[in-house]
């Protein structure tokens, strides 16, 4: 009887040790593939829910809005304000960003989502495309100066800005000026139209 105890003792011993290292190795497992979780990838994860996050730029201004696009260096949100439109967000020019608790473990998440073309678009490409829409943009730039007009031009680490009221259309008795604003200063863009990202 005795040696019987023994081994019933022995053997929930070793299934307790067992099932502690396997708890373990999933924790450390779970962490391995959190540091390997890219910020791109969080923001993937909300595109087409509704959590709206608050985006604190480098320029000190807020953001709201709901995440409807990511690129490969940026990303874009739908704004909650009066004018709606989207904003163009490079992830250089994004301080933190605010996000309720639940959608914030949700992006954490492992998901299997299909390569899709946008995941690999940069903000050149972007603009590029901008420029050849001839869409006004309002442009944050580091220093905090606004700057609104058409994209006529996009370099290779510059854009060329026709200087125009917001609502106004690029002709050329409207322009203002130009600028050559290089691509690291660009904080912010805010398309007018939502539809221009899609």
């Amino acid at each position: 009887m005795r040696w019987d105890r023994l081994f019933e003792d022995l053997e929930d011993q070793l299934a307790s040790e067992w099932e502690a290292e396997r708890a373990a190795l999933d924790t450390e497992a779970e962490r391995l593939r959190l540091s390997k979780l890219s910020l791109r990838e969080r923001l993937r994860a909300l595109v087409g829910t509704e959590p709206t996050v608050s985006v604190d730029l480098v320029d000190g201004t807020v953001a709201t809005g709901t995440v409807s696009a990511v690129g490969a260096d940026w990303f874009a949100v739908t704004a909650d304000t009066r004018r709606g439109g989207a904003l163009l967000l490079p992830f250089a020019g994004t301080a933190a960003i605010g996000i309720p608790q639940a959608d914030l473990l949700r992006s954490a998440r492992p998901v299997a989502a299909p390569a899709r073309l946008a995941d690999r678009m940069t903000l050149g490409f972007v603009l590029r495309d901008l420029s050849r829409r001839r869409i006004p943009v309002t442009v944050g730039v580091a220093g905090g100066r606004l700057l609104s007009g058409t994209i006529d031009r996009a370099g290779a680490d510059h854009v060329d800005l026709a200087l125009h009221d917001r609502d106004a259309p690029r002709r050329a008795a409207a322009v203002g000026g130009h600028r050559l604003v290089p691509t690291d200063s660009l904080v912010w863009l805010r398309l007018d139209s939502a539809a221009a990202l899609t």
